[in-house]
């Protein structure tokens, strides 16, 4: 195990260096300049590029980009959301908000998720499983950002629910304020999650081990319970990654709706003013999440099913 979790560390570490050089060289030639104002004379426009290297070719620009990392371990700083403060010092306050929605939203969807899904299977062709198929096919057919605008009209201006998010309140008002947020990014993995499991479960309810099982006297549920769900369980863990990924590109625009300070929210705003070093630590932290939510998954193959081994100093996932 350990062996085989070095070995994805280490993977890990050049996929995200290779994403970071991509970005780098996608949003250098990008057209615009981060000082590109009206107002601004041509001579401090000139004396500002050359401060932080943007009048070189883009490759020397990448030599400096990497040479300030490794030697002094310096991300740059914003050039426009908040001039001249470190990017990670821009970020300190709003990962923590965004990696909060997140999580709760995700945290919500997955149980939610797994009851609809088993619900629906065990009640196939039946009145439950029809209403949670037409749930399921409105929520993945809905954006996130429609039920957000929709959770903050009918909860929030005509209920008692808060329309933006509250930052200068208690915590308990601060996750109050959220609830509208997390139900918005919650309705997709929701419907996906119970997609999904509804199919696996179905084609292990008509598995022969089930017959097995009541064969030995266990009722229809407990054998689904014991059996035929913890079988559906596993090919579950490859949903879990997107709906990771999904979820933070959903946040991107619910974080504006709700007025979230988060990750999300600045997002756009960096990329709309080349805020270069702004945006490549955007980027590279929802890269670490994803990436980091794809080992934990791997490993999390092993402790779902005991079947599933990691072959010792190989990494590899054998039966």
């Amino acid at each position: 195990m350990f062996a085989y979790v070095l070995k994805r560390l280490g993977l890990m570490v050049l996929t995200l260096f290779l994403i970071i050089t991509l970005c780098f060289f996608v949003i250098r030639l990008m057209p615009g300049s981060p000082f590109d104002d009206p107002e601004s004379s041509p001579q401090l426009e000139r004396l500002l590029e050359e401060k932080h290297h943007l009048h070189e070719p883009i490759h020397v620009q990448y030599y400096y980009f990497w040479h300030d990392i490794v030697t002094e371990g310096y991300w740059g700083v914003s050039l426009k959301i908040e001039p001249n403060v470190p990017v990670w010092q821009v970020l300190k306050n709003r990962i923590p908000v965004t990696l909060c929605l997140n999580l709760l939203s995700l945290c919500l969807a997955i149980p939610i998720g797994i009851l609809a899904g088993a619900l629906s299977a065990r009640f196939a062709g039946k009145l439950p499983d029809r209403l949670i198929s037409i749930l399921t096919v409105l929520f993945i057919s809905v954006p996130a950002f429609v039920f957000a605008s929709w959770l903050q009209y009918m909860l929030g201006y005509r209920g008692s629910f808060a329309i933006i998010y509250n930052s200068t309140g208690t915590t308990g008002e601060k996750l109050h304020s959220l609830i509208l947020p997390i139900l918005a990014l919650s309705f997709w993995p929701i419907a996906t999650i119970c997609r999904y499991l509804r199919g696996e479960l179905l084609d292990n309810l008509n598995a022969d081990y089930m017959l097995l099982a009541r064969a030995k006297g266990l009722s229809r549920m407990q054998a689904i319970s014991r059996h035929a769900l913890r079988n559906s369980m596993v090919p579950l863990v490859n949903v879990i990654v997107p709906l990771i990924t999904g979820i933070l590109s959903g946040s991107l625009v619910v974080e504006k709706i709700f007025a979230v300070p988060g990750v999300g929210g600045i997002m756009t705003q960096a990329v709309m003013s080349h805020d270069y070093w702004l945006v490549m630590a955007v980027l590279v932290f929802y890269s670490a999440v994803n990436l980091i939510t794809v080992l934990l998954m791997d490993i999390a193959y092993g402790l779902i099913d005991p079947r599933i081994r990691l072959a010792k100093g190989k990494g590899e996932v054998i039966g």
